[in-house]
């Protein structure tokens, strides 16, 4: 038994693979002789992994056509990013109010460090880092509540979460940076031990990302915009445009009219 289990689970998790490397799409009709083919594993773990895939709401049996991929819909991207919106508001709380700041200390390092290297160029390993660190990020922060049947509900989400992101919200060369500086700012909230603050940068995020897989806009809430942005350099002096003073009439530096 614990051997079928054992297939069963790296049989879900080449299923998982299979939708990043969009060789498993929204709406595809497979039979379980393909999910061998594409997954490698076994036909007995491809039926298990179908049992618990149907269970799952990932997919559906269509009569005489085969097993159909969910597909992507307007109720299922609400519905996902809603599921999270619920589970990840408590957990950036909890996560803020119990996390060692070394976590916090870890997650910024590792931020900064897709950055640095995204200012010598964007290349295809870069984006599946920063895929990877989104991910597990947002992992880490639900495990911290401590429960396991909501870590378990949150991945099957998340799976649906794939297929959405298959067509919208996958990181692409254009969204590494400014996906990296929203967490950031998220990051920041979170290690000020603030946990409504926590929450509210949660929030903004998950409906920022909504928001630009339903076409609303780019992924980017205005209450993290200030955080997102890039830092100036200590000493920079401010241009022309942003010196108030230089927004002033000539006459009215220090001159009598």
């Amino acid at each position: 038994m614990n051997g079928i289990l054992n297939l069963r689970e790296q049989a879900y998790l080449q299923f998982q693979r299979g939708l990043i490397a969009r060789d498993i799409r929204p709406g595809q009709f497979v039979s379980q002789r393909e999910l061998t083919e594409i997954t490698g594993m076994p036909l007995g773990a491809i039926r298990e992994l179908v049992l618990r895939l149907e269970a799952d709401g990932l997919i559906r049996t269509v009569p005489q056509r085969g097993i159909q991929i969910r597909e992507v819909d307007v109720r299922l991207i609400r519905d996902s990013f809603g599921f999270r919106l619920m589970i990840e508001r408590e957990a950036a709380a909890a996560f803020a109010r119990s996390a060692p700041d070394t976590a916090f200390a870890r997650l910024a390092e590792e931020h900064e460090a897709v950055l640095v290297a995204a200012a010598s160029g964007v290349t295809p390993a870069l984006i599946a880092e920063a895929q990877a660190l989104d991910d597990n990020m947002h992992c880490d922060i639900v495990d911290s509540l401590g429960n396991e049947m909501i870590s378990s509900a949150y991945r099957v989400n998340m799976l649906k979460i794939r297929l959405v992101r298959q067509s919208e919200t996958i990181i692409y060369a254009n969204l590494v940076v400014p996906v990296m500086r929203v967490h950031l700012a998220v990051i920041e909230a979170l290690a000020s031990r603030d946990a409504r603050r926590a929450s509210a940068a949660m929030e903004a995020h998950i409906v920022g990302s909504r928001d630009r897989v339903l076409g609303f806009g780019d992924g980017i809430p205005a209450s993290l915009m200030a955080k997102a942005a890039p830092k100036k350099p200590a000493g920079t002096r401010s241009s022309r445009r942003d010196d108030k003073s230089a927004a002033r009439p000539r006459t009215t530096r220090g001159r009598k009219p």
